[in-house]
């Protein structure tokens, strides 16, 4: 009933299916696998487990849509589940995200889940995975986040009093303009972009090209862009057909084929406050769920009309590849970027793509 009546409170049904589908995808995929992992015993039960012999764990979870989303049922469920890895948990819906991190840093609760731009500052390494054009497909990112989450890189994982618990795909994010022409980073030049405010690489590559950023948020960036006051945005597949993204794109504008981005969802916690094999093994069970979220985020790519995708001739695209690899370069000398991050993901795409220019250049990320 509190639910229903909750729910009705969000302003429209479109509204309201626009946050469920796209700012609820990769936190229902992400907390699914992290926290319904503990399935693998549900059928043993509490295996004579005692409630008085488990951890307390409270965790902040982010929801866009707060506690009518779809957040505070998964996490019900995973209570019964957490018991099996020797976890009692609690948790507290939020719907914003930064809120939801403020509080975990605070010390309210154990865990926070959030995007992985906003875990740099608990974790460097894993918080500049989404380096712009440094993950090229599914496949390599898949492979990254594979090596991260073994057990080799534990230690890795852990930076003081945080440690990252769970690393999942939260899609890849595709370059949106009301003008289809632009074909190079340089013809970006005093064109309105859509940018979050608080991700420190916007500033730089805004006065590199010459674009004039418009401080958003990840919702209302969208809408400034079907709106027109802004030129280009940023976002997944998952938001275009929700959201109407075809009329910010006609008459003349479209979506560039190639991501430049593929960010991810993260969970981080207080390690001394959870089991001492419990991290290990959400990490790797949120490894063994990754094809299942690849195909969540790739389908809504099909409900693109063709005529919208914005191929980059190629005999242009290397500029594009050059121009993120030397900004990826510049960011990590800067220290925005964890140089360690982007060496591995540069062996990475090697590996796949042996033949690739950056693989025999001098200066090497």
């Amino acid at each position: 009933m509190i639910k229903a009546i909750l729910w009705s409170l969000l302003p429209s049904k479109l509204f309201k299916e626009t946050l469920y589908r796209q700012g609820s995808a990769a936190l229902i995929l992400l907390c699914s696998s992290f926290l319904f992992s503990m399935s693998t015993w549900a059928n043993t039960g509490l295996g004579g487990i005692q409630k008085k012999d488990l951890v307390p764990i409270l965790m902040c979870v982010w929801d866009p849509i707060g506690k009518a989303g779809p957040a505070a049922q998964i996490m019900a469920e995973a209570k019964i589940y957490a018991a099996n890895w020797g976890v009692d948990l609690s948790y507290v819906v939020y719907s914003d995200e930064r809120i939801a991190i403020d509080e975990f840093k605070l010390g309210r609760c154990d865990a926070v889940n959030m995007l992985g731009f906003r875990a740099r500052e608990f974790n460097s390494l894993t918080g500049s995975l989404g380096a712009i054009g440094a993950i090229p497909s599914y496949e390599a990112m898949g492979i990254v986040i594979k090596s991260l989450s073994s057990k080799k890189a534990a230690k890795l994982m852990r930076i003081g009093d945080y440690e990252v618990i769970a690393m999942g795909p939260a899609g890849a994010i595709f370059m949106f303009t009301r003008d289809r022409s632009i074909l190079l980073p340089g013809d970006f030049a005093g064109k309105r972009m859509a940018v979050l405010d608080d991700i420190p690489e916007s500033a730089y590559l805004s006065k590199k090209h010459g674009i004039t950023p418009v401080a958003s948020s990840i919702f209302n960036s969208i809408l400034k862009f079907n709106n027109g006051s802004v030129d280009l945005t940023a976002a997944p597949a998952i938001v275009y057909e929700p959201f109407e993204m075809h009329k910010g794109i006609e008459p003349g504008g479209g979506i560039y084929a190639e991501p430049f981005v593929f960010i991810t969802m993260q969970v981080i916690a207080r390690w001394e406050k959870f089991p001492a094999d419990f991290a290990q093994k959400a990490r790797s069970k949120a490894v063994q769920e990754y094809s299942k979220w690849v195909k969540f985020l790739t389908d809504p790519e099909a409900t693109i009309p063709e005529e919208y995708w914005i191929d980059i001739p190629d005999h242009l695209y290397d500029y594009w590849v050059e121009d993120f690899r030397q900004s990826r370069i510049e960011l990590g000398e800067m220290g925005i970027y964890d140089q360690r991050t982007l060496k591995l993901m540069r062996k990475v795409r090697c590996k796949l793509e042996p033949e690739s220019a950056e693989c025999s250049a001098s200066r090497k990320e």
